[in-house]
C-alpha cells in the first residue's frame, strides 16, 4: 500500500493551479522558501550536489536548488501539483527532473543515490512518517546530508498553525493540518536515530503577524528543520 492519504493529496490537487502565486493560499510557503533553501545551502553546500526533493508539490524549493546549480529530481503523488511544476520550467528555464512516485519506492530502487534529500512540510500529512524517514535516509549516500521541516506538537503549535494560521490570520486554508499528525521533535528525531541518520542540528520558524515576517531561531514550538547527516 502506498503511504499516502487520498484526502491530502486531493486537498493538494484542487489548489495545483496556485502553486506559483505568491498572494495564493501558498503565499506562507513562498515567504519561508529563502530561509529554508539558505538553511539547507549553509549545511550541504548545494552546487554540484545531486539532490532528490521529497514530496516537491509545484516545485518551489525544488527550482529554488536547482538555481543554485544542483541536479535536482522532485517526486510527488499529486498529479495536478507536478503538472504545474513541469509548466513552470518553461517559464523559468531552469532543470529539474519531476517524476510521480513514492520515495518508498523510490529508495528501493536507486539506495544510496543522492548527496542530499529534501522532506519539507510532508511528514504531518502522510499516514506513516517513519517510513518516509526510513526512505530518505536510505535514497541518501553515507554522509550525505537530510532535512526535514514540520510541526511540533503541543498546545502552542495548536493555537498558531491551526486556529491562528487557518481560522484568524487565514494564511492557510482550513483544514490544511490535522494536529494529531503534528511531530514533536524528539519523535522526529527517535525516527531519524532508527533509520541510521545523526541529527546534527534543529532550528526554529518562526512568524511576527505585525511585521509579517517570518525567520529562523531557537524556538522550535511550531515550526522547526532538522539537519541530518547519514552515518
Amino acid at each position: 500500500m502506498t503511504n499516502a492519504d487520498p484526502v491530502e493529496l486531493d486537498k493538494f490537487s484542487q489548489l495545483a493551479h496556485k502553486w506559483w502565486d505568491p498572494n495564493s493560499e501558498f503565499k506562507p510557503l513562498h515567504d519561508i522558501n529563502p530561509l529554508r533553501l539558505g538553511y539547507i545551502d549553509r549545511h550541504a553546500g548545494l552546487a554540484g550536489k545531486t539532490v532528490l526533493d521529497v514530496g516537491c508539490g509545484g516545485g518551489i524549493l525544488s527550482e529554488s536548488m536547482a538555481g543554485l546549480n544542483a541536479n535536482v529530481t522532485g517526486i510527488d503523488l499529486a498529479d495536478k501539483s507536478l503538472q504545474v511544476a513541469k509548466l513552470h520550467l518553461l517559464e523559468s528555464g531552469r532543470s529539474v527532473d519531476y517524476r510521480k512516485i513514492a520515495v518508498e519506492d523510490l529508495a528501493a530502487g536507486q539506495p544510496g543515490h543522492y548527496d542530499v534529500v529534501t522532506c519539507l512540510e510532508m511528514l504531518e500529512h502522510v499516514p506513516d512518517p517513519q517510513s518516509v524517514v526510513t526512505a530518505c535516509a536510505k535514497l541518501v549516500k553515507p554522509g550525505g546530508w537530510v532535512f526535514f521541516s514540520t510541526l511540533n506538537r503541543n498546545p502552542k503549535s495548536y493555537l498558531f498553525a491551526i486556529v491562528g494560521a487557518e481560522y484568524v490570520l487565514k494564511l492557510l486554508p482550513r483544514g490544511t493540518h490535522d494536529y494529531d499528525k503534528f511531530l514533536k521533535p524528539s519523535e522526529l528525531a527517535q525516527f531519524c536515530r532508527h533509520a541510521g541518520l545523526n541529527v546534527t542540528d534543529l532550528i526554529g520558524m518562526s512568524y511576527n503577524p505585525l511585521s509579517q515576517i517570518y525567520s529562523l531561531g531557537s524556538d522550535t514550538d511550531v515550526n522547526y528543520m532538522v539537519a541530518c547527516r547519514k552515518d
